[in-house]
């Protein structure tokens, strides 16, 4: 060091060094320039192509909107799409323009150019990242770029090559160990992130007028064009009656309303796509067929089908679900069906009973002593046919048994026919007829009369629980002697009224 100040520069070195940076910077600041002017260059080669992809694509949105109006049916769902893209499109594209205006404005200030045009601080190293990186802007961008490509690849579904080239134009993961933002915008001079994110516009409409176009082929504008063709049968139904008759309607997989098809069945041709047949005979009937159609090139080509269907005799199938009769006075449940015919189809109806109708069952209820009939018939093709029709006899209920009803000192509730109880537990107690716990047929029974036998006496009561004279008869007795309950008289839903036996209690 002490040397350096003892040998300052001379003015002529001082000169020299000064020269030396001078014409280094003047070097770095020319092959700038070209670099830069490169970038504008190809920013305005973009700028033309973009021109070009819209017009392009304008045209094609005409085209679907004239066919829309022609074949709404057909073109509709795949124009609403198409506008769908458009939209999300446009959105991108003006968002990516303000973009590079607000990076501008940070650049060239007031003097910043919308359009991206003239850029005035070409070679500006902070703009981009100050309003991307410091600023977070990138996010929203970035964020944009994903929604967008996931759309272009879910619209162009069963093109895997398509869905590929939208995941690389689109991509915004990291590469070289830098993350997308930092690629982009970082240290990054003003005209090179401008043509980027012109390229990304350029991207926007090339992609738009890809998938547009794919949606124009997918809606089948000028040709007939699926991915599979299939022949269907599709029968009213696959079982009919003895005098029926069978129909089926015969149809194509992605069939083209505005082509004209050619339907065959067992070597003749149909006037139609509807095939009918008779169903004179009971038994299993086959036939096969096919459905001409011409294809793109004008040839004709036929899809083959095989189909049946069964012809069966009128039956119906009718069981009592509670017994085998029927029994006077309550409703008898009847689970009735016949085989190929819906539950909604059957019509039910009884000579000498009433018919109605709870939840799967039907409920029949006769009104008469004998014998009534069951008749089932079914709507089938909008006539009525009888199915089949069934006798039942009618019987009273039977007899009830007649149980003593008490409440024990514990508080539970009982019932006997032969037990042993206090005279307080036995006056308070009543007298009830039922088919007790193992009951078949649910059926109501009232006791309208009864008698109390007792070593005092006998007395009679009109109703089911004691009299006032028969309580009295109670009052004196003692332990071990026996209550004797008889002439015990029960009437049910069926009107007749029963004589029951006898209950015992002893005190």
């Amino acid at each position: 060091m002490s040397g350096a100040k003892n040998c300052p520069e001379t003015p002529r070195q001082r000169m020299i060094g000064m020269m030396y940076l001078v014409l280094t910077a003047m070097l770095a600041l020319n092959v700038s320039s070209e670099i830069l002017e490169g970038f504008g260059l190809v920013d305005r080669g973009l700028k033309n192509s973009i021109e070009s992809a819209e017009i392009r694509n304008k045209g094609m949105y005409a085209d679907f909107q004239e066919e829309a109006v022609k074949n709404p049916q057909k073109i509709g769902e795949w124009l609403k799409l198409a506008r769908n893209v458009e939209a999300q499109s446009n959105d991108l594209y003006k968002y990516i323009g303000d973009y590079k205006y607000q990076i501008l404005k940070i650049a060239d200030k007031d003097k910043a150019d919308k359009n991206a045009v003239n850029i005035i601080a070409r070679d500006n190293l902070d703009a981009a990242g100050q309003y991307s990186l410091v600023g977070g802007h990138y996010k929203e961008l970035k964020k944009k770029i994903e929604t967008y490509r996931e759309l272009l690849i879910q619209l162009s579904e069963g093109d895997i090559a398509k869905q590929q080239m939208y995941k690389k134009i689109f991509d915004t993961s990291n590469k070289f160990g830098k993350t997308w933002q930092s690629s982009m915008f970082e240290s990054m001079p003003v005209a090179a992130v401008i043509t980027m994110l012109t390229k990304y516009q350029a991207d926007v409409r090339s992609a738009e007028a890809e998938t547009v176009q794919y949606l124009r082929t997918r809606a089948d504008l000028k040709d007939f064009r699926v991915n599979k063709l299939e022949a269907f049968v599709i029968p009213e139904s696959s079982y009919i009656l003895q005098g029926g008759t069978y129909t089926a309607k015969i149809v194509l997989a992605a069939i083209d309303t505005t082509s004209s098809y050619t339907y065959s069945v067992n070597g003749g041709r149909l006037s139609g796509n509807v095939y009918r047949a008779g169903g004179s005979t009971p038994g299993t009937y086959k036939y096969t067929g096919s459905i001409s159609v011409p294809n793109n090139q004008g040839d004709v080509k036929s899809y083959p089908f095989t189909s049946e269907y069964v012809v069966g005799k009128p039956s119906a199938t009718l069981s009592n679900v509670d017994l085998n009769v029927v029994y006077k006075g309550i409703d008898n449940k009847f689970s009735i069906s016949a085989p190929g015919i819906p539950d909604e189809n059957l019509r039910i109806s009884a000579d000498g009973a009433t018919v109605g109708r709870s939840g799967n069952f039907f409920i029949i209820k006769p009104n008469r002593d004998g014998e009534i009939k069951i008749n089932v018939s079914a709507v089938m093709q909008g006539k009525t046919v009888s199915m089949g029709s069934g006798i039942y006899r009618v019987k009273y209920l039977p007899d009830p048994t007649a149980y003593f009803a008490y409440t024990d000192a514990g508080g539970v509730p009982r019932t006997t026919q032969d037990a042993q109880m206090s005279k307080k537990v036995l006056r308070s107690g009543r007298l009830i007829a039922s088919y007790g716990p193992d009951e078949l047929v649910k059926a109501n029974f009232t006791i309208t009369s009864f008698t109390v036998h007792t070593i005092f006496g006998t007395a009679t009561s009109s109703s089911s629980e004691f009299s006032p004279r028969q309580l009295s008869l109670m009052t004196e007795l003692e332990g071990g002697d026996v209550v004797t309950l008889k002439n015990i008289k029960a009437v049910g839903p069926d009107g007749k009224v029963r004589s029951l036996g006898l209950i015992q209690i002893e005190i």
